[in-house]
């Protein structure tokens, strides 16, 4: 059991049967009353976040996430494959649970995927992954003076701002965390 006075940042607990990660804490203790524990928590699953105080005796359960390696195969009607990588054990996820994910997910790609009492709480990228631009639109000679970009299509049809030198054909690293173009690969 974790005390609410031994809070601290990226800390996960659970509440409410749910999993919730501190974002910020601070222990406060007024001149008249009893000392508390002010608290800004992110619902993990939801995203969430709402504020809650604490007595400084009040103790809850630290969150158990697990975390699997898994390598997505495949789309087929709307459902996307995943296997896991140690067991081979194969399973079926849909738009609403990977998210923005989608995005970035290139077949034989590892993801790692997050679980809290076997229920799927989101899937994690790497930080940067690489992309074939499909579609480009043609750089305009003389549209060059000051850092001018354009839209690019990707592979997996995500829409990304580059500068005028990207051509169809090239690839590209992409920030999974931001969205946006770091370099040609």
């Amino acid at each position: 059991m974790i005390s609410s006075t031994d809070f601290r940042t990226g800390l996960t607990i659970e509440l409410d049967g749910g999993a919730w990660q501190v974002v910020e804490f601070q222990h406060v203790k007024p001149g008249k009353g009893a000392a508390f524990v002010r608290t800004k928590i992110k619902n993990v699953e939801t995203g969430a976040v709402v504020e809650r105080t604490f007595n400084p005796n009040e103790k809850m359960p630290p969150a158990r996430l697990d975390t699997r390696r898994m390598e997505y195969l495949y789309e087929t009607d709307g459902n996307y494959t995943l296997m896991d990588t140690e067991t081979y054990e194969q399973m079926e996820l849909t738009k609403e649970q990977l998210g923005s994910a989608l995005n970035y997910l290139k077949e034989n790609m590892e993801v790692n995927l997050q679980t809290f009492k076997n229920r799927i709480i989101g899937v994690s990228l790497p930080n940067s992954v690489e992309l074939k631009v499909t579609e480009c639109e043609p750089a305009v000679k003389g549209n060059t003076a000051t850092g001018a970009t354009k839209n690019a299509t990707l592979e997996t049809g995500y829409v990304v701002r580059v500068p005028l030198f990207i051509n169809e054909g090239d690839i590209l690293r992409i920030d999974t965390r931001t969205g946006n173009y770091i370099e040609r690969a």
